[in-house]
């Protein structure tokens, strides 16, 4: 597991956020701006052990879990010891691997066994959304290798399947129509039935930080907007 940490002294508000499978620091550092201080979570694996920085005072805490990063936010919730005042769940549920409420079993066993360069550079296209997204922000495309990727599938499928009821409390659900990831009727029919958890509907492809200049413009959006009647649709 790796950790990105960007702390400035005089900050006193902190976002935390788990990433998804297969990402590297280059999709996320462009949001961080210096009013905040950020620590990012990602390439899930044994290889490394989990760093955390010596935690400061913050008058504000937000977690954000992306992806598959929803659940590895609540499963490495007891380890970080983070206590958030705000929780947001981005294109992603605590049960990733689920044929009504994540990713359909099928679909995620074939990925973790035909993982290639052909396949991440589809999954990547995929996660932009279209060629035009995905060429906007060539910069933010991944540098990962193959067996990276292939130790952390393993790595998150073996932990995925040993886990537990979720019991992580998520404030915020947003997640995209457009999803080409995650099953957006999936991923809506969960949160749906999460009677604490407001919830947002964007017309956004499975990444979408790239709509907001930085992850505190995201974060207010959320608040203001999510939980609204039209943000809200039936599955």
């Amino acid at each position: 597991m790796k950790t990105y940490i960007r702390r400035r002294e005089k900050n006193d508000y902190l976002v935390v956020l788990f990433g998804a499978w297969g990402t590297d620091e280059n999709v996320f550092v462009p949001y961080c701006t210096d009013e905040f201080d950020f620590i990012l979570f990602y390439n899930y694996s044994a290889d490394q052990a989990l760093v955390l920085p010596e935690m400061k005072t913050y008058r504000k805490i937000v977690v954000i879990g992306w992806s598959l990063g929803v659940w590895a936010a609540e499963y490495l919730s007891p380890t970080t010891g983070i206590v958030p005042d705000v929780t947001i769940a981005v294109n992603g549920t605590p049960v990733p691997l689920d044929d009504h409420y994540g990713i359909p079993a099928l679909s995620f066993e074939e990925a973790l066994n035909n993982i290639t360069e052909e396949r991440m550079e589809k999954f990547y296209y995929r996660m932009f959304g279209n060629r035009r997204i995905y060429n906007l922000n060539s910069d933010k495309i991944p540098n990962r290798t193959l067996d990276s990727v292939h130790v952390e599938m393993r790595w998150l499928y073996n932990r995925i399947m040993e886990q537990k009821d979720p019991g992580f409390k998520w404030d915020y659900a947003v997640t995209s129509e457009s999803d080409r990831i995650f099953p957006s009727e999936n991923v809506i029919s969960y949160w749906n039935r999460q009677k604490n958890t407001r919830q947002i509907i964007v017309p956004y492809p499975h990444y979408m930080f790239y709509k907001w200049k930085s992850y505190s413009a995201f974060i207010s959006y959320v608040e203001k907007h999510a939980g609204r009647p039209e943000s809200i649709k039936q599955y």
